[in-house]
């Protein structure tokens, strides 16, 4: 179905080049037809002006009369208009008329438009034409149907390419779902084998940070399954929401990682989808562990605007160059060994079409660090 609609395309691009071309084979002879009309026309009207009472007169005056579509303008040896055909307004006044037909000549001249006859050995005529009002259209045809085509073909490419994202989208929605999928019966198998070890050692200290682990691969499955469908969203407290992220990511990073967060007294509150607010968070968390070799401080800084709260995660990594501070968002994009480039896309995305908001790379300096921002819209009760 692609190739066909390439296929049309380069067809609708080939017959515009090929119409363009003939066009203007059509105006050129066209061209040649008029000017070969008006040197008849210049030879019949010096017969008329070198007629006696003796001369017949009537296929002269029937030459001169059958112009009813070329404009000209006929000028005397001192440059006075004499007589004009096809080219005054109806109803112009004399100054007006003036006016046009010293601007129309000054054209015809300068294209070299004019034909001169030599009445006597002083006295001559200059008659100056130009193109035809069906020659001035057929010539500007071409460029009216060339700009045609060209929009389609701007429509048909601006189809191709959303017909190709929705493809990708659907392959990543489809990837996404089976995931949870599959991710959902070994999640309640955990969970069963859970219950027996608490059951059979009760006061074992290990099992409540194994059921954290087990209520984290719940939120994992809830997240791939909500990708392709829009999530429900709520009222959420910010501060809580980026709080639990920070815990759970500092008790599985090295100590060599600082991990800080600066939230307000007041809540924050939001309109959001907690479990995939929670997974950009942590994305940018543990890119930014990546960007630091495992080593180095992350701050998380949340503050309010007057519309909208900000949440800001720095990091003391190797930073990314200006050239690619929006490059990074697109899918495939990554700069590590084995990644997959979809991390800050989804998180893009998350952030933009579920939540109305916006996210980007504030800042970021080689060998310093990078700052992302993200702004949400304050919820408004």
């Amino acid at each position: 179905m692609r190739q066909v609609k390439i296929l049309l395309v380069v067809s609708a691009v080939l017959l515009s080049v090929a119409s363009l071309v003939v066009s203007n084979f059509l105006v050129r002879d066209l061209k040649k037809e008029e000017q070969r009309k008006m040197e008849i026309w210049a030879q019949a009207l010096r017969s008329l002006n070198n007629a006696d009472e003796n001369t017949d007169l009537s296929l002269v005056l029937e030459v001169l009369n059958s112009n009813n579509t070329i404009p000209v303008v006929v000028l005397d040896s001192d440059g006075e208009v004499r007589d004009c055909r096809n080219i005054v307004p109806h109803g112009a006044t004399k100054p007006d008329s003036l006016r046009i037909l010293r601007r129309r000549v000054s054209a015809m001249v300068g294209n070299n438009r004019e034909i001169r006859i030599n009445l006597s050995e002083t006295d001559y005529m200059e008659i100056c034409y130009a193109d035809s009002l069906l020659l001035r259209r057929l010539a500007w045809w071409p460029y009216v149907q060339l700009g045609v085509v060209l929009i389609f073909v701007v429509v048909a490419i601006f189809a191709l390419l959303s017909s190709k994202k929705a493809e990708q989208n659907k392959v990543w929605v489809g990837l996404s779902k089976e995931t949870a999928h599959q991710l959902g019966t070994p999640i309640s198998s955990l969970m069963a084998w859970q219950e027996v070890l608490r059951e059979t050692y009760p006061d074992d200290t290990l099992l409540p940070e194994m059921g954290k682990d087990v209520q984290r691969l719940q939120r994992i499955a809830e997240r791939f399954s909500k990708i392709g469908s829009q999530p429900e969203t709520k009222p959420e407290n910010l501060n809580e929401v980026v709080e639990q992220v920070v815990e759970y990511i500092n008790r599985r990073t090295s100590n060599r990682v600082e991990m800080q967060c600066i939230m307000p007294q007041q809540p924050l509150i939001a309109q959001v989808c907690a479990p995939l607010f929670e997974w950009v968070i942590e994305n940018l968390c543990k890119n930014a562990i990546d960007a630091m070799n495992g080593q180095g401080r992350i701050t998380i800084q949340a503050t309010e605007e007057t519309n909208d709260f900000v949440i800001e995660v720095s990091d003391t990594g190797k930073g990314i160059p200006k050239n690619n501070f929006r490059t990074v968002f697109l899918p495939g994009f990554t700069t590590k060994a084995r990644g997959w480039g979809l991390g800050l896309s989804l998180a893009k995305r998350i952030i933009e079409e579920y939540h109305n908001g916006h996210i980007f790379v504030k800042n970021s300096e080689l060998g310093k660090g990078t700052t992302f921002r993200i702004e949400l819209r304050k919820y408004q009760n």
